[in-house]
């Protein structure tokens, strides 16, 4: 029987379960449930998986844990960008924002405890993950994408930079496609993230509950790496034939995405880019993105892809963090978030408005730590 934990009633977008299985050993459930957001972050939401997943770190009698969301239209669609929007207006001028310091400091170290976790940790990525959902489900060791799954990082469209450790998968994607991806913004079905490395099994979305019944009912055992093994298989075999799959965009557009990314500066390569007059319909669109975003988020994009090159997991989230709360003291982010979510225009005017005026000198007062002592210097690296 599945015990719904106390601090659950805390916070009402994240249940936590633990649930009994064979031996006396348990499941760690958690699920995102603020289905009228999507389940985007709050950093109430945050609080509440790390301190969960902290706990049963040292739990000896859970041996695997899940996380997923209440809905199948979406996993997380992101941290909630609203919310910061306002909390960097109230305090303008203040560098960093003690909101924007928060939140991205401790969903920083969440995505980096799922990326160092001991134990098995199955991430269902179904329907809609976008942003920080794809933060929490990148580094587990074990990710679901089913036949609706949505992936995108869309940061480029409002003032930001593929964050939550974007600088570490994105660059360790085939080729250049983390490049082509970060700058665009191009959203990634199932198949797309089998071939990139974002996620590992391919299931049927309607198969969510018997998994985690299945799971409920496995023989776990005291030792982690037999628990992952075991969990492995337990997803091999409930896997959907290949033939299901959706046709890869970014594996059917390979070379032409290496063409288009490989001129050895920026501004070569977006030219190219929003050159593009071949007949994919998915990179047109991805082009499209691109011409309408955030001079300055492409820059970061492109001078984080070279910062974080040879960083160690740990580095780059230090490094991220930087990067975000000097964001929100930019005037790009509050301007991109107003355009898309808030107004709802589409039309946002970019400070600079184009690439060739994003100069290094204001480039780096994105890389300045506005502290002295960094706030995650203690993540091990």
């Amino acid at each position: 029987m599945a015990e719904i934990l106390a601090e659950s009633t805390l916070i009402d977008a994240v249940k936590i379960e633990e649930r009994d299985c064979p031996g006396g050993m348990k499941l760690g459930v958690i699920t995102l449930d603020a289905p009228k957001s999507l389940h985007a972050l709050t950093l109430e939401m945050i609080r509440a998986i790390d301190g969960a997943l902290v706990r049963w770190a040292d739990d000896a009698a859970v041996a695997c844990v899940v996380l997923q969301s209440s809905t199948d239209k979406a996993f997380c669609a992101g941290g909630d960008v609203r919310s910061l929007r306002t909390a960097v207006a109230e305090q303008a001028g203040v560098v960093p924002n003690p909101q924007a310091l928060a939140f991205f400091a401790e969903e920083y170290r969440l995505d980096h405890r799922i990326h160092t976790y001991a134990k098995p940790l199955l991430v269902w990525g179904g329907g809609i993950v976008m942003g920080g959902g794809l933060g929490l489900m990148a580094g587990a060791s074990h990710r679901v994408v089913t036949e609706s799954t949505r992936i995108a990082m869309p940061e480029i469209t409002i003032g930001l930079f593929p964050d939550v450790g974007g600088s570490w998968f994105l660059g360790r994607m085939p080729g250049r496609s983390g490049l082509f991806l970060g700058l665009t913004g191009a959203p990634m079905n199932a198949a797309d993230a089998l071939y990139t490395g974002l996620g590992d099994y391919f299931l049927r979305q309607e198969e969510r509950a018997m998994v985690l019944d299945a799971l409920a009912l496995a023989q776990w055992q005291a030792s982690a790496q037999a628990n992952s093994e075991q969990l492995d298989r337990l997803l091999r075999g409930f896997s959907a034939p290949a033939t299901s799959l959706p046709a890869s965009e970014v594996r059917a557009n390979f070379d032409a995405i290496a063409v288009l990314t490989q001129a050895p500066t920026l501004p070569e390569v977006v030219a190219a880019i929003a050159a593009y007059d071949g007949d994919s319909v998915w990179l047109q669109k991805a082009a499209h993105s691109l011409a309408k975003g955030a001079p300055t988020s492409a820059a970061l994009v492109w001078a984080m892809r070279e910062r974080t090159r040879h960083m160690s997991l740990a580095q780059v989230f230090q490094l991220e963090l930087i990067v975000a709360v000097q964001c929100c003291a930019h005037a790009d982010f509050s301007e991109g978030v107003r355009a898309l979510l808030i107004d709802k225009d589409n039309a946002p005017q970019w400070q600079p408005a184009s690439l060739a005026d994003v100069k290094d000198a204001y480039l780096n007062e994105y890389f300045t730590a506005p502290w002295t002592q960094h706030p995650l210097a203690d993540l091990p690296i």
